[in-house]
């Protein structure tokens, strides 16, 4: 028994000897061998060394571990799983480059669904090796974004997929994003935008904020550009020619005309994703739904009175109609609950939502989206302007978040602010109205005090009293499945009253 023990140490301890000489070795002898992890136990054993004085020596053996992991290795850092069912993204923005270092929660690019734009940061320490996709490029959920290789002492997920990598092997690195800088503040269509004009970005001003690039200032830039080159053009002296003879005088001048260009152009295919991917499948679901249109005009005149008034009082003031507007359709929708509310897809359940998250469809650069303002109900006008303010300012520069996005539970188009009277907005499924506004045209009508006056007779001295008024056209369109004509009539004739009288309205907010 003893003797077994004995051997057993000297056998553990044989290990932890060959271990230690197997870390001195070279690296290509330790290639060979570091796939394999060698982990002993600390054990205490008592040995017995002479049975005359029966004295005991004590044998330890550390724990010791070897991987090549863990002195060199990549991660394939994927794209994670942004949410509402999206399985694929369009990369609109890298802010890393190859051979970077970047640390923890640093920005390495952002992404763009058919719902919001997200930025994606950096869960590791380490340096760029390569970057997977170009800018415009379509990403999808669970593949790799860039190779990170991890700085010593990263702690690696269990699902991570690592590669080893001896330090005598080259790291091939390869480029795909050949942006001018990423440190420059500029928004995706301005860096395509000096794509095109073929600017470099290191070249241009900027006079937005924080130095970011402007539209305006790619334009300035070309036009000076082409202005300096003009200017260094020697200008090429043209001979004189002498004064023609009678004879050449007397001749019919003969004109020379080219045949028009028959090269044909060529088209162009460009691939539906992002934004207008999102569209397809959203109008294709709206049309499978049978719905109605309603419109109305709306008499605007005090409206536009008392807006003008509240710019008198306070010239820092910057308000628009849609605020009112906005807060008109909450206070109707109290009474119309029907229409703040959503339907599954089998049309079996109609929810009504609580909270009037009323969503605003906007005209940006990425196509067209609606952003709700969350809780009307419980904001007044000043408030719905500046959170309209904030909306819309997000959305000129794609900013805007998924939750700003969901959550709508009643939709206005604004398309008056573009141009026309009349539209057939189409439905935002799962809600089941939505509303488009025509622009206020001045219109003369008629006084109604005088139909009421009128008398049976007529004569030629008869003649009818007018007024200039300010007229909106407002257009809704409804679920029929769930709501007939006469509810969204009777909807439309509330909003109209208190967009006619606005007072009530201030009163009531």
């Amino acid at each position: 028994m003893m003797l077994g023990r004995y051997a057993h140490n000297n056998a553990a301890l044989r290990c932890a000897t060959y271990s230690l000489r197997m870390l001195q070795r070279p690296s290509s002898s330790f290639s060979q061998t570091a796939p394999f992890i060698y982990t002993f136990k600390k054990q205490t054993n008592i040995v017995p060394i002479s049975s005359l004085n029966h004295s005991i020596s004590h044998f330890g053996c550390r724990s010791f571990s070897l991987s090549s992991s863990r002195l060199s290795s990549v991660v394939q850092f994927k794209l994670a799983d942004i949410g509402e069912g999206i399985q694929e993204v369009e990369v609109k923005e890298w802010y890393t480059k190859v051979g970077e270092h970047v640390k923890q929660f640093d920005k390495i690019c952002e992404v763009q669904s058919d719902k919001a734009n997200v930025t994606i940061t950096s869960r590791y320490d380490g340096k760029i090796l390569k970057l997977y996709y170009n800018v415009g490029d379509t990403a999808k959920v669970g593949e790799p974004l860039v190779d990170i290789k991890l700085e010593q002492g990263n702690n690696i997920p269990v699902e991570t997929k690592i590669s080893s990598v001896t330090p005598e092997e080259p790291v091939e690195v390869e480029v795909l994003n050949k942006t001018p800088s990423v440190n420059l503040l500029a928004t995706p269509a301005v860096r395509r935008m000096a794509k095109e004009l073929q600017i470099s970005l290191n070249d241009v001003q900027g006079t937005g904020k924080d130095g970011r690039i402007l539209k305006e200032d790619l334009l300035n830039y070309k036009s000076e550009a082409s202005s300096a080159k003009a200017i260094s053009t020697p200008l090429k002296s043209t001979p004189i020619s002498p004064p023609p003879s009678p004879i050449t005088m007397k001749q019919t001048p003969t004109i020379k005309t080219q045949p028009p260009s028959t090269t044909p152009v060529a088209d162009r295919n460009e691939p539906i994703k992002g934004i207008r991917k999102a569209m397809v499948k959203t109008m294709t679901q709206a049309n499978t739904v049978p719905h109605f249109t309603y419109s109305d005009e709306y008499d605007m005149t005090e409206l536009v009175k008392l807006r003008q008034q509240l710019k008198k009082q306070s010239k820092d003031i910057k308000i628009s109609y849609l605020p009112f507007i906005i807060k008109a359709c909450s206070q109707a929708l109290n009474n119309y609950s029907i229409l703040n509310a959503h339907v599954d897809a089998k049309c079996e359940n109609i929810t009504y939502k609580g909270s009037h998250n009323i969503g605003i469809a906007m005209d940006t650069k990425d196509g067209l989206l609606v952003p709700n303002i969350k809780n009307v109900q419980q904001l007044s006008i000043m408030q719905i302007a500046n959170e309209l303010t904030r909306l819309q300012q997000l959305g000129k520069v794609g900013k805007l978040s998924t939750t700003d996005l969901t959550g709508g539970t009643f939709s206005l188009s604004n398309i008056g602010a573009i141009g026309g009277t009349y539209a057939v907005p189409v439905l935002l499924l799962p809600e089941v109205a939505i509303g488009a506004l025509g622009k206020i045209v001045r219109r003369v009508v008629p006084d109604e005090d005088d139909d009421e006056n009128s008398s049976s007779s007529s004569s030629d001295d008869d003649y009818c009293s007018c007024r200039v008024r300010s007229i909106m056209t407002v257009s809704w369109s409804a679920d029929h499945r769930v709501i007939d004509g006469a509810t969204m009539a009777r909807f439309s004739n509330e909003l109209k009253y208190l967009l006619e009288n606005p007072l009530q309205l201030l009163i009531n907010q």
